[in-house]
């Protein structure tokens, strides 16, 4: 099961069923709640942000080089950050990165998925879900009573992940509408 404080790099495990070149096989995967100070996991976290921010989903543009040299320890510095990891075998293969905020309407510590991204070749294998279970565990620790994330209308993929994980559309009143997510970039 998910553990949210480890001495060990491995919160779950577990065996998956995905087709390989020679027909059916099994893959295990690992979930883990990443240690910013774990050089395996920051080299995991950095790999993988910059191949997303290269995916037409993640902006198709690579990452300045000296934002991804301190990605890690500016996180680390948040208190109310973390990151969930997944493994396949020693590759990582997924991410999500999390922030803690707070529902004024709640009263309830909420997280944010800011990133949440799984490698090409290991999309469709259920990583995704895992994921987001290992981000869900960790927020139950942190009293927390919603999950939010963003995504981009045409990431039906995503979409289908986020629904099946049990996200929907936000809104307070069907007759105002949905939410949307908006952003102004501060030069």
């Amino acid at each position: 099961s998910f553990r949210a404080e480890q001495p060990e790099p491995s919160l779950r495990s577990f065996a998956s069923p995905t087709m390989s070149e020679a027909g059916s096989g099994i893959s295990q995967f690992t979930v883990i709640k990443a240690d910013y100070a774990n050089p395996v996991h920051a080299t995991a976290i950095e790999t993988l942000i910059a191949e997303y921010a290269l995916d037409p989903m993640g902006g198709g543009e690579a990452i300045k080089p000296e934002i991804l040299a301190k990605m890690v320890s500016e996180l680390a510095k948040r208190p109310f950050a973390y990151t969930i990891l997944a493994f396949s075998a020693e590759k990582p293969v997924g991410i999500c990165n999390c922030f803690e905020g707070y529902s004024t309407f709640s009263g309830k510590t909420l997280v944010n998925i800011h990133d949440c991204a799984v490698t090409k070749d290991f999309r469709g294998k259920g990583v995704g879900q895992l994921l987001l279970e290992g981000v869900e565990k960790e927020a139950k620790t942190r009293g927390a009573g919603k999950l939010t994330l963003e995504v981009l209308e045409n990431n039906k993929p995503a979409i289908g992940s986020y629904h099946k994980f049990g996200f929907a559309p936000y809104e307070l009143d069907p007759a105002m509408g949905k939410a949307e997510f908006w952003q102004k970039v501060i030069p």
